[in-house]
C-alpha cells in the first residue's frame, strides 16, 4: 500500500514539536550546570505560551553529565521547577545486559528517569560501526523500557549527488521499524538529518526538508496509516535561529534536532522561541526578550 505524504501532513497541529539539543562531546558538569541557569532565565518570558504549545524540549547531553542534570531537575532539584525541560540519551547500548564494557542500558537510562534517547546517530553509523541491524535492536530495547527513541536517518553528500537520497532514507527507516508493533511504530520520534548538512553549516532548503520528512511518514503509512499520523519527525543539520521558524513551518517537519547552536543557552532558546511561534501560528517574542544574557 502506497500513501502520499500529502494525505498526512495536514495534521500537523495534532502532533507537539519535540526540540532536542544533542550535546555531542562537549561540556562538563560545570559547564552544563551553568547552561541550565542562563537557559532556565532565558525561557522564562515565553514560558506560559511554551507550556500552552505542549512542546518537548530535552537536552541530550554526555553520558557522565546526564544523571547529574536528572537529579537537577527533578521538583526538588534547584534548576527549573516545571517538566518543561526533559532529558534523552545520546546513544543506548544494543544489550539488555551483560560483558559489554563501556555500555549504558535501556534499563538503566529508565531507572533514572530518563525518557527520550538519540538512537542511530551519523556519527554513531560512521566512527562507531552502528548499522540498521543495530538501530532496530536499540530501538526495540528501549522501546521495551518506556523510553521514546529519536531514531535518526539521512544521506550523505555522494548518495544525494548520485539521487539516491530516497532510497537511502527509505531503507533506513524500513530497518529500523522491524518487528516493531502498530502501538509501538506510533510512539516513535525520526530525524532527517542529512549527513552532508550536519555541523557544515550547510542547511538542506526547508522545501527539501519536508519533502523527505513527508517521505519518511510515506514509508510508515505503508506499515500503519494510524502509526504515521501520530509519528513526530525532526529535521536536523545545522539548525540555527536564523532558520528555525521556516523549517518548523514546514507541514511534515514536527521539530528540530539541534547540534551547535544548542550548546549556546539563548540561542537554543531562541530555537525554542521559533517552535513556540510555528505551534500556535503566533508572532515571536521582541528580541531584547530573549537577549538578556550577556
Amino acid at each position: 500500500m502506497t500513501v502520499s505524504a500529502s494525505s498526512l501532513s495536514l495534521i500537523n497541529s495534532s502532533r507537539p514539536l519535540v526540540i532536542a539539543a544533542n550535546w555531542k562531546l562537549y561540556k562538563t558538569l560545570p559547564e552544563a550546570s551553568q547552561f541550565l541557569a542562563d537557559f532556565e532565565a532565558a525561557l522564562v518570558p515565553m514560558m506560559a505560551p511554551l507550556v500552552s504549545a505542549k512542546l518537548s524540549v530535552l537536552l541530550c547531553p554526555t553520558a557522565l553529565v546526564l544523571g547529574a542534570l536528572s537529579t537537577a531537575l527533578t521538583p526538588d532539584g534547584a534548576a527549573l521547577k516545571s517538566s518543561v525541560i526533559q532529558l534523552g540519551a545520546q546513544n543506548v547500548a544494543a544489550f539488555d545486559e551483560g560483558a559489554y564494557t563501556g555500555e549504558l542500558s535501556a534499563k538503566m537510562l529508565a531507572a533514572q528517569g530518563i525518557r527520550w534517547v538519540i538512537i542511530g546517530h551519523s556519527e554513531r553509523r560512521q566512527y562507531f560501526g552502528e548499522t540498521d541491524a543495530s538501530v532496530n535492536q536499540k530501538v526495540t530495547l528501549a522501546l521495551a523500557q518506556g523510553l521514546t527513541p529519536i531514531v535518526c536517518v539521512g544521506e550523505t553528500l555522494v548518495q544525494r549527488d548520485a539521487g539516491d537520497t530516497d532510497t537511502v532514507v527509505r531503507q533506513q527507516v524500513k530497518a529500523s521499524i522491524e518487528g516493531l508493533s502498530a502501538q509501538a511504530l506510533g510512539t516513535l520520534v525520526f530525524a532527517y538529518e542529512p549527513v552532508w548538512a550536519i555541523g557544515t553549516g550547510k542547511t538542506c532548503d526547508a522545501s527539501e526538508a519536508n519533502r523527505v520528512c513527508g517521505l519518511i511518514r510515506a514509508v510508515i503509512a505503508e506499515v500503519n496509516p494510524a502509526a504515521a499520523e501520530s509519528v513526530r519527525i525532526q529535521y536536523g543539520g545545522s539548525v540555527k535561529p536564523d532558520n528555525a521558524l521556516e523549517l518548523l513551518s514546514q507541514p511534515d517537519i514536527d521539530g528540530a534536532l539541534v547540534g551547535g547552536a544548542s550548546l549556546d543557552p539563548v540561542a537554543f532558546a531562541k530555537i525554542i522561541q521559533a517552535a513556540v511561534a510555528s505551534s500556535q501560528k503566533m508572532a515571536p517574542l521582541q528580541e531584547d526578550a530573549l537577549c538578556q544574557l550577556s
